[in-house]
């Protein structure tokens, strides 16, 4: 399992050849470089559909690891609670992993399409050339960022709210910067 992520990431399954761009590349682009994100545009759906799936993955992954030690902190202070769990922990865990990727990859999927649709806004008022399909691929790699702060601010006592709406301004922000890159409309 663990093979099957490092090698996603590195951009060697499904890539279609020694051309195409990494995955790791993609990540880091996405965090440091945003002027790169509009040139992203261009790649193809099934490399920006990997790319979500590995951010869904790291999701599913951490929302899973705060389920299974949030069962263990109250596991502890219920002592039934204790010989229920462990009875039943062979089907717990794994319904619990499945159940976390599903909603992470409908909430991320979702976040993505309505940055886009947003995105299609500003596009027009930047009187800039591109499809909803670009606009897509680059929301999906702006999104990174939110995705990655999500997962920091859960550690700290901010609220959620608060952080959902830091996530939104940075994507929005990236989203922005990436279409200002996009060719602008020919004149008639």
């Amino acid at each position: 399992m663990t093979l099957f992520f490092l090698s996603l990431f590195h951009g060697k399954l499904l890539c279609g050849g020694e051309n195409m761009v990494k995955h790791s590349q993609l990540f880091i682009d996405s965090l440091i470089h945003p002027k790169k994100l509009a040139a992203y545009r261009l790649l193809t759906i099934g490399k920006v559909i990997q790319y979500v799936f590995l951010l869904v993955s790291i999701m599913a992954i951490f929302s899973f690891s705060q389920f299974v030690l949030g069962v263990s902190k109250e596991e502890s202070n219920f002592i039934g609670l204790t010989d229920y769990v462990k009875n039943i922990q062979w089907l717990l865990y794994p319904f619990a992993l499945i159940l976390q990727f599903i909603v992470s990859t409908i909430v991320l999927f979702t976040q993505i399409s309505i940055y886009a649709f947003a995105s299609l806004v500003i596009l027009k008022i930047m009187n800039r050339r591109g499809e909803y399909r670009h606009i897509w691929r680059t929301s999906a790699l702006a999104i990174t960022w939110a995705t990655l702060l999500t997962i920091l601010f859960s550690f700290t006592p901010l609220s959620q709210i608060l952080a959902s709406l830091i996530g939104i301004a940075i994507t929005l922000t990236l989203l922005t910067f990436a279409i200002s890159k996009y060719p602008k409309k020919l004149k008639k």
